[in-house]
């Protein structure tokens, strides 16, 4: 059944991916439409501490006044795909892998309705190839949230040349749902938040190892002299280091360039479980509740 301009309403949302960014996705969509959401996982740990994210951004949100629906979030957990079968968009955030990536589009094409859009929410690899498995390529468009999704209004919408016109309404009507604005540009590997992102936080880790400032110095200097809410370091342990490598890693294979070789300490902290805000230690250190 369609609205009276020809749309079929947003009934129910299915998200698949419940690390860092994929719980915060299903909680701010949960949060802010009302809506029905499905959170999918092939790992029933990361389902949990999904659950655990949830509930403590639902806390946050009643302290700062955000959450009039806090006690009505009609958010369900399954490892079984096929339960997006009934949902009106699917937002896709597993881990930054074209093999996996592949293997859960082929699993989506099965599952999901004929024309039901993806909302691929990818780092870096380009909306084109993340369509490729699909009978219907043109049902993907790139939706690039950034974390915390509940608390920051502006999306990086992604159009790939075979993006449909219907794929594009039905997700940026999500995003209108959500309360979010958005910024449509072209489909390339890191769209233009990673691209750009990206290479700033492997200089300024550099800058870090050789000596030259402290993660305080560097984050103090780009907020304080260039206005940034949060430094590049800061964002990156938000992100979690352990994507940010692996981002720089899919860009280099793409553009092939210096500026995307990760520089050997983001290397070294990963290897060591400093990954940032996530393993309570990374550029910074963090309390964990």
């Amino acid at each position: 059944m369609s609205d009276h301009d020809g749309r079929t309403p947003i009934r129910s949302v299915g998200v698949v991916g419940a690390g860092v960014i994929g719980a915060s996705v299903a909680h701010a969509v949960a949060q802010s439409t009302g809506l029905p959401v499905v959170l999918v996982d092939s790992d029933p740990d990361a389902l949990r501490t999904a659950a655990d994210s949830v509930r403590r951004q639902q806390r946050l949100s009643l302290l700062t006044g955000k959450g009039s629906r806090a006690a009505a979030l009609d958010l369900k957990s399954t490892t079984n795909v096929d339960e997006l079968s009934d949902v009106d968009v699917v937002v896709e955030n597993i881990t930054e892998s074209q093999v996996a990536k592949s293997r859960l589009y082929k699993d989506l094409d099965r599952v999901l309705r004929p024309g039901v859009p993806i909302a691929a929410n990818t780092s870096a690899i380009p909306i084109a190839v993340l369509a490729e498995p699909l009978t219907d390529p043109s049902r993907v468009v790139g939706v690039h949230f950034m974390n915390p999704v509940s608390q920051i209004a502006t999306v990086e919408v992604v159009r790939a040349q075979r993006s449909s016109d219907e794929a594009m309404r039905a997700v940026t009507d999500l995003l209108r749902l959500m309360g979010k604005s958005w910024v449509e540009i072209n489909d390339a590997a890191g769209f233009v938040i990673n691209r750009v992102l990206m290479v700033a936080v492997n200089l300024a880790a550099a800058v870090v190892a050789e000596g030259v400032a402290t993660p305080n110095q560097v984050d103090a200097l780009f907020t304080g002299c260039l206005g940034h809410t949060t430094g590049p370091l800061r964002t990156a342990d938000l992100i979690g280091l352990d994507t940010v490598v692996h981002t720089l890693d899919v860009l280099h294979h793409h553009y092939a360039t210096a500026e995307y070789v990760a520089h050997p300490a983001l290397r070294e902290r990963v290897a060591r479980g400093e990954l940032g805000c996530k393993s309570g230690r990374g550029f910074f250190s963090y309390g964990r509740s």
